[in-house]
């Protein structure tokens, strides 16, 4: 649960990041620096976390494929699947990097400067705090509304059907 909440807080973050970037987008590629800033950025909005569990999901799933193929294979699954995430673990640095290249190539080197800036500052940091509140509250009232507008439709449906003499 709270990593699916970090997760969409931080890609709403980053979503919410490069529309908001008016300015002119670097054309080349990033620099080493502008690189690291995004790294760091990505780190203190707390994305890694989504990173960082993607090796041990892939593990899980091929874990518990096997297990369903032949469970009797249980004790030793758990054994490899335990060496796996420890051995496939420093590659998540791969995701990470591409993840900060991405964010490095949407923003110049000031712009990332500015950013880490204010997610270091207290109302970036409030921001990152309340983001996943925000989104599970808009989340749970879309879903109200869309339940609501839903019902409205339906019934809009049956009553244009009956008028025009069918009845669903």
């Amino acid at each position: 649960m709270v990593a699916n909440v970090v997760g969409r807080s931080a890609c709403a973050g980053l979503l919410a990041l490069v529309l908001a970037s008016l300015s002119p987008a670097q054309a080349q590629q990033p620099t080493a620096n502008a690189i690291a800033l995004a790294k760091e950025i990505i780190v203190v909005k707390g994305g890694n976390v989504i990173y960082e569990s993607v090796i041990p999901d892939i593990v899980n799933r091929a874990r518990l494929t096997f297990l369903g193929a032949n469970p009797l294979l249980g004790k030793d699954l758990g054994e490899v699947a335990a060496k796996l995430q420890a051995e496939f673990a420093p590659r998540t640095a791969e995701a990470i990097n591409d993840g900060a290249r991405l964010y490095a190539s949407k923003f110049t080197e000031q712009e990332l400067k500015d950013v880490l800036a204010f997610y270091k500052s207290p109302l970036g940091r409030k921001v990152i705090s309340q983001e996943p509140v925000i989104l599970d509250q808009s989340t749970a009232s879309i879903d109200e509304w869309a339940i609501k507008i839903g019902n409205e439709i339906v019934v809009k449906f049956r009553a244009e059907m009956r008028r025009r003499g069918h009845e669903i």
